[in-house]
């Protein structure tokens, strides 16, 4: 199983709607994906710039199934990236 957590800054407060729309879409599209266990899209209420996206994928391949499919390629990389700061967080669920 991975495990990623994904901190994401608005950088232009006014884009910060519109990337939590383009969250919101992306997250229902992940979700329907073949080894997607969870994707789960967040938003800060101590701070209206930050998303945090939790993300559980069963395999690496499923990853990277995730990364050529539709939300990845037509909402996530090429309308929501440009708009923010990105910091990838993978981990260890420790139980």
């Amino acid at each position: 199983m991975l495990y990623l957590n994904i901190h994401l800054r608005v950088k232009d407060s006014a884009d910060i709607e519109k990337v939590g729309e383009l969250l919101r879409k992306q997250g229902q599209l992940s979700r329907a994906e073949p080894g997607c266990v969870r994707f789960d899209v967040y938003h800060s209420k101590n701070d209206p710039a930050v998303y945090l996206l939790c993300e559980y994928w069963d395999s690496e391949a499923s990853l990277d199934q995730h990364r050529l499919a539709t939300a990845y390629t037509t909402i996530y990389k090429p309308q929501v990236l440009p708009l923010v700061d990105r910091t990838p967080h993978p981990c260890d669920l420790l139980e």
